[in-house]
């Protein structure tokens, strides 16, 4: 069986659930559940801690696992990253406070900061030549300089509300851009087969979620005036219609573009525009 470790809780959790379910994958009916076996798939799912799967998975002790770009940095593990999931963004930044002259990164010279994320941290501040005191804090480390433990923070920033109510402003250029990611072991070939058949799966459901089905009939003189402004996800499927003026079309395309999609097409004569959302399975 393929062994799959996933966030037990945190923000990657619900939507990496999710996205295991849409793919057709067995999870836990109960939260007191840590392993679950689906052998009708051929895989058996770990609930494991966020900060802990990289490090199982590079150990080779689970095959693949579901976490975050910056936990994998972080962990020093050689777990190697297999592909994006398409969810939980973030941006891991410097904070100061708000009365504090530390501006720049420069400024950070000599300085305290407090992380979660300490070897993240410090390679980075390492890598621009930057000498400072990286201090480990399991969590809210904003509190951290109002206590007196650090002169300041770098952490996870998504809209920067907790760091304002905690006095604190972002500084500096982003330590890294951060997603959900499917990562494997270096023990795994990336070409297994069972692997082959996972990605394909989340790759369908992340297809679904980011396209929807559009048809529409369009005169045949303006076929490919209509096809110009929907080019789709793959070749549009033209069909011919009983009156032989017209055309189907059928094509992919972007969920996020359809109104200007609609739009433009019924611009260029298009009539009947009927828009279905995909199903994973159907990928």
């Amino acid at each position: 069986m393929l062994r799959i470790a996933v966030p037990n809780k945190g923000m990657l959790s619900q939507p990496a659930w999710d996205m295991l379910s849409e793919a057709g994958y067995r999870l836990r009916t109960n939260p007191r559940q840590l392993v679950v076996q689906d052998p009708d798939n051929d895989i058996e799912l770990f609930y494991l801690r966020p900060l802990d799967i990289a490090v199982y998975v590079g150990t080779g002790t689970i095959d693949v696992g579901i976490t975050g770009e910056d936990l994998l940095k972080n962990s020093g593990t050689p777990a190697l990253e297999h592909m994006p999931l398409g969810f939980g963004a973030s941006t891991f930044r410097f904070a100061a406070p708000n009365d504090s002259p530390i501006s720049r990164l420069e400024d950070i010279e000599g300085k305290r900061v407090a992380t979660t994320f300490d070897k993240l941290v410090h390679d980075y501040l390492t890598e621009h030549g930057i000498n400072a005191q990286t201090i480990h804090l399991d969590g809210a480390v904003e509190s951290s300089v109002q206590l007196g433990v650090a002169d300041l923070i770098a952490d996870v920033v998504s809209t920067g509300t907790t760091l304002r109510n905690a006095g604190l402003r972002i500084f500096a250029d982003p330590l890294m851009h951060s997603e959900a990611c499917l990562i494997r072991s270096p023990r795994l070939a990336e070409d297994d087969p069972r692997l082959t058949v996972l990605s394909r799966r989340l790759k369908g459901v992340l297809t679904a979620h980011q396209y929807v089905l559009m048809d529409y009939d369009i005169p045949v003189d303006k076929v490919s005036a209509a096809v110009a402004v929907t080019p789709g996800f793959e070749s549009p499927t033209i069909s011919p219609l009983h009156d032989k003026q017209w055309a189907a079309v059928r094509v992919m395309v972007p969920r996020r573009k359809v109104n200007q999609l609609m739009d433009d097409l019924y611009e260029v004569g298009a009539r009947g525009i009927i828009v279905t959302a995909l199903q994973a399975s159907r990928i």
